[in-house]
């Protein structure tokens, strides 16, 4: 019997495949990036920029209408990178955020999203959960 047969799923947050930009404050800087999934506890992203362990970080994203089931929303995430996954064969690191809070923001807060542009929805016009 294999060690990943008894593994125990302690996922708690049904996850959401969406590939959406995003924006990364960390320690005064801005950086772009982009999700891989989401939940309602926390998020995967990748960004070029070299975030260490249990750094504190603000995420800012649009949360689609998908999600919303009414308007796309921006909001802010307050969290702390729980891992790193180095870039394998491409530029980008792999995050992995836990929310600490979360705001939704004004339609017209003029956060930095606005030069970021979607990438795309994990299928044609409706997120999927990820398989566990």
């Amino acid at each position: 019997m294999s060690a990943d047969a008894n593994r125990l799923e302690r996922r708690a947050a049904q996850r959401f495949e969406l590939h959406l930009p995003l924006a990364v404050r960390f320690e005064g800087h801005t950086v772009s990036g982009f999700t891989q999934d989401l939940s309602a506890r926390g998020i995967f992203f990748y960004t070029e920029a070299n975030l260490p362990e249990g750094a504190v970080v603000e995420l800012t994203f649009t949360m689609p209408s998908e999600i919303t089931l009414g308007e796309s929303m921006p909001m802010r995430c307050l969290g702390r990178v729980l891992r790193v996954a180095p870039p394998e064969g491409g530029q980008r690191n792999g995050i992995a955020v836990r929310f600490d809070s979360y705001e939704y923001l004004p339609a017209d807060a003029g956060e930095p999203l606005s030069q970021f542009m979607r990438i795309a929805v994990a299928t044609a016009d409706t997120p999927r959960p990820l398989p566990r």
